[in-house]
C-alpha cells in the first residue's frame, strides 16, 4: 500500500501519490483545492497519475503528515521546511 507491490502499481502507491502532492504544495493550499487540482490534471491527461480515489488521496496526506513532510495551519496545507 505504501510501496508498490505485485497488487498495487507504482502509480497507485501512497509514496508516489505523496510525492505528487508535495510537488503541488509549492504554496499553501486547502485540501479541497489540492484535490480539485489533482483531479483536473488526471482528467486532462497532463498527469502521469491514473485516476485515484479521494480515499487514496487522504491516505497519502495522512502518510505525509505522519512522516512530518506536511502540516496544516488555519485550514491550509503546507510543506514542512517551505516558506
Amino acid at each position: 500500500m505504501i510501496l508498490p507491490t505485485k497488487h498495487i502499481s507504482q502509480e497507485r502507491a501512497l509514496l508516489t501519490i505523496g510525492s505528487y502532492i508535495l510537488k503541488k504544495l509549492n504554496t499553501q493550499k486547502t485540501v479541497s483545492s489540492l484535490w480539485e487540482q489533482m483531479i483536473e490534471e488526471c482528467n486532462s491527461g497532463r498527469s502521469y497519475q491514473s485516476g485515484i480515489s479521494y480515499d487514496w488521496f487522504v491516505l497519502s496526506l495522512d502518510l505525509l503528515f505522519t512522516i512530518d513532510a506536511i502540516d496544516i495551519k488555519d485550514g491550509l496545507l503546507f510543506r514542512k521546511g517551505a516558506k
